[in-house]
């Protein structure tokens, strides 16, 4: 998948994601329960994103129609899944197995070994189907954020 060569089952096509597609895939992710659209998922933070993360990302299209998408990168170390999505007529056909498929294999490419997906931890559909599909929580985990700016500096450094 290096050049971006296209893959065909059951008439779903999956390219890579270009920046092109954004509009379209934004309407689908905007209509699949359980993606979280924030500052990170503007048109502009997803040229970066694919921008940095060449050919890691994916769309599944049938009869010219994107229909599945996701995001994939990584920071060196592991792998990234972000806003996997199939439009609600099309699931249950292997588009997203086949869209995650060709993000591990492009992890693998770059020697990257591990990936990981955030979850909402009230998003019971989406947890069956990755547990279903053999990825495990991580119980000892929690994830923490920061948002440098909406806090306070001080906030930040309390011991400065």
């Amino acid at each position: 998948m290096k050049t971006g060569t296209l893959i065909k089952s059951d008439g779903v096509r999956l390219r890579a994601f270009r920046i092109r597609d954004y509009k379209e895939v934004l309407r689908l992710w905007k209509r699949t329960e359980g993606v979280g659209l924030n500052e990170s998922d503007t048109r502009s933070a997803i040229a970066t994103f694919l921008r940095r993360n060449p050919r890691m990302s994916f769309v599944a299209l049938k009869h010219g129609k994107i229909v599945g998408a996701v995001l994939c990168g990584h920071d060196g170390r592991r792998g990234y899944l972000h806003h996997l999505a199939v439009a609600r007529r099309y699931r249950k056909q292997g588009i997203a197995r086949q869209l995650v498929a060709a993000c591990l294999a492009q992890l693998k490419e770059v020697d990257i070994h591990k990936c990981s997906i955030f979850v909402y931890a009230n998003n019971v559909a989406g947890m069956s189907y990755w547990k279903h599909n053999g990825w495990k929580l991580r119980d000892e985990l929690r994830i923490m954020q920061f948002i440098p700016a909406v806090a306070d500096a001080a906030v930040f450094c309390r011991t400065c």
